[in-house]
């Protein structure tokens, strides 16, 4: 109900001060605000009819998606959620996760989704220590968390999501998604939100002990979507393929969300090479990301000179290195696309850098400089800038993509921003024009007989084979070396090889303290959803071997 103007309220229009400007600020809020909740509604009004999101055999709209999230804002708004409440789900890439993210967005809740290759009491870790109040729970994926069900205090109304296996809620604790949220009003909830408003929370993928909760403002987004759509040249013409899971801010924040900011199509799927080949070609999409590992899986598969792949215009990868040979390899076989890679971290929302497609043949290798709205430096290990080319150090942005905080982390979140910078954990060298390549990760450098040796650099030389599809390169303990440089590689099907023929493969593109003194040949390299390597896991896998 919109109230008249007291006296003391009129006086506030005179004097410029923060109390003043926050009244200000409240009171024309819906007409001045930008926020993710307005995103759909903005995108609605330029394309009522053009469809929004594409799965399975439905399609919603972006008049019906508006009017979708908003019967979701409201629904979880009659659950006894607030602003600043906590919304935890675990689906694949369905309507109903879309929904959910945007429903938060609409009423100040912040939204928390949970990496389905978690476990049980990993997944309760989440949610406990993030306090969510609801927890959405797709059919597919509920034997993740049967177990611990009675482990979450803080979880007051359990939602069953029906998407993707169709099985019935397995007892009356959980309600339907379905019928729970379309008895709800597709009208738009009132609510005062502002654009430093935390949004989302994120769990890296615990690199350490324990995850971390990562907080995430309006303002980092959207600043992110913007960079985004400059940076790798969105448009309203855009049909985006999803394939990667979209509860990562890759696939969600990086291309899903700022393709509906730009009214572009998105079709939502699972992760699977031959399907993701016959979406692009049955959708004619014009633009695709995935990490390395799937690039190459892609490119191995029998099909893939099969599928007619000339609408895409736009390739796109990032999440891990892209070994040159590969993005040579793609290049070659989808001849006129344009190639860009995206760096960056979850505490940036997420995308740090870009190497845009101007620069893919001219940089390859390289990480590119830092996005429309970020800085980038490196630092040595007492946090002074290097400012000479090929000197290695930590890469650090600055920028408003920075997250707000670590949850329950004060030391953490000092130790990530000290002095200005948020500090990636990353090594990387910078060349003359100030273009980043990234080495490696802190904690994958390999220090072997006092040298420290960049496993990046020896898995570049190893891809150099042809026979090889895909490798990692770990540090395994040693009495003589400390670290024993060590090779886990998969072959191409069909091909064959013996540890001294890679070796001396390797000697022939190395220097000898940097070849591999042990090779371990495997099937398959263990990933996460996103395709990143999983190298700590592989450290513990193969210590004793």
């Amino acid at each position: 109900m919109w109230k008249p103007l007291t006296e003391e309220e009129k006086a506030r229009y005179s004097v410029i001060n923060e109390e003043n400007l926050k009244f200000l600020m409240d009171r024309y809020n819906r007409v001045n605000r930008w926020v993710i909740a307005d995103m759909i509604r903005r995108s609605a009004y330029h394309y009522p009819d053009k469809p929004a999101l594409i799965y399975g055999d439905k399609t919603l709209t972006y008049a019906e998606l508006e009017r979708e999230c908003n019967r979701t804002a409201n629904a979880l708004r009659d659950l006894g959620v607030k602003k600043y409440d906590r919304v935890a789900i675990l689906a694949h890439n369905t309507i109903h996760h879309v929904l959910t993210w945007f429903g938060c967005c609409k009423i100040g809740a912040i939204y928390l989704a949970i990496n389905y290759l978690l476990r049980g009491k990993d997944i309760s870790y989440c949610i406990n220590h993030s306090e969510s109040k609801v927890f959405i729970i797709e059919d597919a994926l509920y034997d993740l968390v049967k177990d611990v069900m009675d482990d979450m205090p803080t979880v007051k109304h359990y939602i069953w999501s029906d998407q993707v296996a169709g099985k019935p809620p397995v007892s009356d604790v959980f309600k339907n998604f379905d019928t729970w949220y379309g008895a709800y009003p597709d009208t738009e909830p009132e609510a005062i939100l502002h654009i430093e408003d935390p949004c989302q929370m994120t769990y890296t993928s615990g690199t350490e002990s324990l995850p971390k909760g990562v907080i995430i403002s309006n303002q980092a987004l959207m600043a992110e979507y913007m960079g985004t759509i400059v940076d790798g040249q969105y448009d309203e013409d855009d049909i985006n393929v999803n394939a990667l899971p979209i509860y990562h801010c890759a696939q969600r924040d990086v291309f899903m969300n700022p393709v509906f900011w730009v009214g572009g199509v998105n079709i939502l799927m699972m992760p699977d090479i031959g399907q993701i080949l016959k979406n692009i070609a049955s959708y004619k999409a014009t633009m695709f990301f995935a990490p390395p590992t799937v690039w190459i899986g892609m490119l191995r598969h029998p099909e893939f000179d099969k599928h007619d792949l000339s609408s895409l215009k736009k390739c796109y990868y990032g999440a891990s290195i892209m070994p040159v040979e590969i993005l040579k390899e793609m290049m070659e076989r989808l001849p006129g696309v344009r190639i860009y890679n995206y760096y960056g971290q979850t505490e940036l929302a997420p995308y740090h850098t870009i190497l845009k497609a101007k620069d893919a043949l001219r940089k390859l290798g390289s990480a590119g400089m830092g996005g429309l709205n970020m800085e980038t430096r490196l630092e040595d290990d007492d946090g002074n800038p290097i400012e000479k080319a090929g000197v290695p150090g930590e890469i650090c942005g600055k920028g408003p993509h920075a997250l707000i905080m670590y949850f329950k982390e004060p030391e953490k979140t000092e130790e990530a921003m000290k002095g200005g910078w948020f500090h990636s954990g990353d090594i990387g060298v910078m060349d003359e024009d100030r273009y980043i390549t990234v080495v490696d990760r802190k904690k994958d450098m390999i220090k072997t007989g006092g040298e420290n040796v960049a496993t990046r650099e020896v898995e570049e030389a190893i891809y150099l084979d042809k026979r090889v599809q895909e490798v990692a390169v770990i540090g395994l303990p040693d009495p003589k070396w400390v670290e024993l440089v060590t090779a886990v590689v998969v072959l191409k099907p069909g091909e064959t090889m013996t540890e001294e023929e890679l070796i001396a493969h390797c000697r022939k593109e190395l220097a000898p303290f940097k070849c591999p003194k042990k090779v371990i040949f495997v099937d398959a390299l263990p990933k996460t959803p996103t395709g990143k390597i999983l190298k700590r896991e592989m450290r513990v896998m193969y210590k004793d071997k």
